[in-house]
């Protein structure tokens, strides 16, 4: 497959988007896939969970999420092994949810509106690139 300008597309890299706010998450995976990842979008940490296939290579998620939280789903995946980087975004200032959220491994606490250049930022640095 080749992107305008005749630049090759190499397999994209898969990245999950987990956040109960429907308009907020089709709008995260839409900026995923327009800076060139494959973004995949989930309603709550249940949902991901379900469906992960280790071909995720980084979560954003939601803190405050229906059933277990974005901070209970890093502590689940690091439970199963999976050390996955997790971005975390938030609507509250919560200093201790914060804290927690990087105790568990959090890579990036990011609050919103989340800026797109410091999203896309906290994903290359995920992705180690």
């Amino acid at each position: 497959m080749a992107r305008p300008g005749g630049c090759a597309v190499t397999a994209e890299r898969i990245i999950s988007v987990v956040e109960d706010d429907e308009s907020l998450r089709v709008a995260l995976v839409g900026l995923l896939r327009a800076s060139g990842y494959a973004g995949r979008g989930f309603a709550s940490s249940e949902d991901y969970l379900g469906v992960r296939d280790g071909t995720c290579e980084c979560v954003v998620t939601d803190i405050h999420l229906p059933g277990a939280s974005g901070i209970e789903m890093i502590g689940l995946l690091r439970a199963l092994g999976d050390d996955t980087p997790v971005i975390v975004i938030t609507a509250r200032p919560e200093p201790a949810l914060e804290r927690e959220a990087i105790g568990r491994g959090a890579l990036c606490i990011l609050r919103k509106p989340v800026e797109a250049k410091i999203l896309l930022d906290c994903v290359v640095r995920a992705l180690g690139a």
